[in-house]
């Protein structure tokens, strides 16, 4: 079961950002690991236990990382956009403000930034112009360089644009989760408590970000680069070879690894081999926070 967490919130150009905020028992000095979720999910996305050692922020936190989710603009606590204004592009602008924000406030000297689907394209925009934030690494999950064409992706992109819409459990857990056996049932209802309804705006743009922004931005992140996709990826294509592509676009990061995470649906997180994710996701920010710790031992900057 998901655990109450502190609920903290953050002023930018006139919209509100919320975060949920939970902390290891004990400071132990490491990175502050921020969170971005996908579409038609709250912050919550992170706090679902897919697998018995629990969610993301239960396993980041028992290996000594404060975790900090938001919710991205219209969903939990968040402003909404108009629907014109509702691009990826404010997203990263906004939710890059905010993080600006919260490692001033919390004194952080050393940022890992996580993102899934959506969350994961803007977190790819904010790590590739993050020149002002302490950013170490990024890991991006279920997205990557190509969604196949007449897929569920485009399907939920015909949706009239300037709609809100809540899809009906079924029609969600269709796309976001893997065969029977990927998951537990706690999983399934765990996801359902962190649904919310989606600016169909959102859905029109994912499919042609991979070929609209992806290009451009994957040669500015300048910080290494974790990607998985589920091996059972209802609306990307998460073959080897576009694995392999995905990861050769990043020429200017100083490593990538990606990979597809078996036996998971889109959702990864909530699968039971969810947990798996988890533990990679860490061992990728020790491998980061290593890194980064080099470069400044070498004056090579943040």
């Amino acid at each position: 079961m998901a655990k109450q967490r502190d609920l903290l919130t953050f002023e930018v150009d006139g919209h509100t950002i919320t975060a949920l905020a939970a902390t290891p028992a004990a400071p132990t000095g490491k990175p502050l690991i921020a969170a971005l979720h996908g579409g038609t999910y709250t912050a919550r996305y992170f706090d679902v236990a897919g697998a018995p050692e629990g969610s993301f922020i239960d396993v980041a936190t028992a290996h000594g990382y404060p975790v900090l989710a938001f919710d991205r603009p219209g969903y939990g606590g968040s402003s909404p956009l108009d629907p014109d204004a509702n691009t990826f592009g404010r997203h990263a602008a906004l939710l890059g403000n905010a993080l600006a924000q919260a490692t001033k406030r919390q004194a952080v000297d050393a940022l890992f930034l996580v993102g899934h689907s959506i969350g994961g394209m803007i977190a790819l925009m904010i790590a590739a112009g993050a020149r002002d934030l302490p950013l170490i690494g990024v890991s991006a999950t279920g997205m990557g360089a190509a969604i196949p064409p007449g897929g569920a992706a485009e399907a939920l992109g015909a949706l009239p644009p300037d709609e809100v819409v809540d899809l009906p459990y079924g029609e969600r857990d269709r796309v976001m989760f893997g065969p029977a056996g990927t998951y537990r049932p706690e999983g399934l209802s765990g996801a359902r408590d962190a649904y919310a309804p989606v600016p169909v705006r959102e859905l029109v743009q994912a499919p042609r970000w991979p070929s609209e922004h992806l290009p451009t931005v994957a040669p500015g992140v300048r910080v290494p680069v974790h990607n998985a996709l589920a091996e059972f990826d209802a609306l990307w294509d998460s073959s080897p070879a576009d694995v392999a592509r995905f990861a050769a676009m990043f020429t200017a990061a100083p490593f990538v690894d990606a990979h597809v995470a078996r036996g998971t649906g889109h959702c990864i997180d909530h699968h039971t081999l969810g947990f798996a994710l988890h533990l990679r996701q860490l061992a990728f920010a020790e491998e980061c926070a290593d890194w980064a710790q080099a470069r400044r031992r070498s004056g090579s900057g943040n």
